[in-house]
């Protein structure tokens, strides 16, 4: 049975103006944050030019929705890219107030289904997610923090101790993402105790074509299954992907082959069914799209 998703409220876009019970920008920073990270961030890009779309996670298990993604977008053309975006964040020394803006937009579209949310390493020295008014604190349901593989993990010591303080409060898990590109490293999986590890598409884009590359996907499920976490597989684009996915013993998928980044957050598409039985479908809402 697919959970039920998706907030009965009517929000009528998905930028931080419109969310549900979104706070302000002008939100204080923690007090020993070293610079006007309001000012940073603005000088650069304005609130209202960034918003939230949502990406399934499927269950193969069941064949049923787990979750969604909230994934950050901004309309200024330099900064479409995300990492683009948050590489600017990171010189302007303002990657925790970001964070924490794209979580008050997202969160709240959120409520009534359990949400997978990027953290760049980076805001884990700023201070702004282990303040208790943090909106992943107020969500009502799971809450999965990704932190990404493809940028180095400096500071581990006090990466460990931010996560482990977050994660302590109930309902917050941790993500290792982007596992298979970048500065990928097997032992944050062993040091950080994820609860979930996500795989790059690197490792995924043409399983079906590649024994030696379904031997080693099959090999990293079952290493991070007996650590004790579960594994996404991520950019799924093709029937043959997903179905030699499955076989690999990975627990849930993500890719446009079961629906694209969307607001309001998309329907699922399953690529072996009858047309009649292809999406799982969200109760109805009064969303509209920006």
């Amino acid at each position: 049975m697919t959970r039920k998703l998706i907030s009965s409220l009517p929000p009528v876009s998905n930028r931080l103006s419109g969310a549900p019970s979104a706070k302000p920008p002008t939100s204080a920073p923690p007090p020993d944050e070293p610079v006007d990270s309001l000012g940073a961030l603005q000088s650069f890009v304005d609130p209202s030019e960034l918003s939230v779309v949502f990406q399934p996670i499927v269950s193969f298990e069941g064949r049923e929705l787990y979750a969604y993604e909230a994934l950050v977008r901004c309309s200024v053309p330099e900064y479409r890219s995300p990492p683009a975006l948050f590489d600017r964040a990171v010189d302007r020394g303002c990657t925790g107030r970001l964070g924490r803006m794209i979580r008050e937009i997202g969160v709240p579209f959120g409520s009534g289904m359990p949400l997978f949310v990027n953290i760049h390493p980076r805001e884990l020295s700023e201070g702004w997610l282990i303040r208790p008014d943090d909106p992943v604190f107020g969500h009502d349901d799971d809450v999965f923090l990704e932190i990404t593989e493809s940028v180095p993990l400096s500071h581990s010591d006090q990466c460990r101790g931010v996560l482990k303080e977050v994660c302590t409060r109930g309902g917050v898990f941790l993500v290792v993402d982007d596992l298979g590109a970048g500065y990928s490293n097997l032992k944050h999986i062993v040091d950080l105790e994820p609860a979930i590890v996500k795989l790059d598409r690197a490792l995924i884009a043409g399983i079906d074509q590649n024994a030696r590359q379904c031997e080693l996907v099959s090999a990293v499920v079952e290493l991070c299954t007996r650590l004790g976490a579960k594994v996404v597989a991520e950019g799924i684009e093709t029937a043959a992907e997903y179905r030699t996915v499955v076989e690999t013993g990975a627990h849930y998928g993500q890719g446009y082959l079961f629906a694209r980044p969307a607001f309001p957050p998309p329907l699922v598409r399953w690529p072996d069914q009858s047309e009649d039985e292809k999406t799982t479908e969200p109760p109805p809402t009064t969303e509209r799209s920006n």
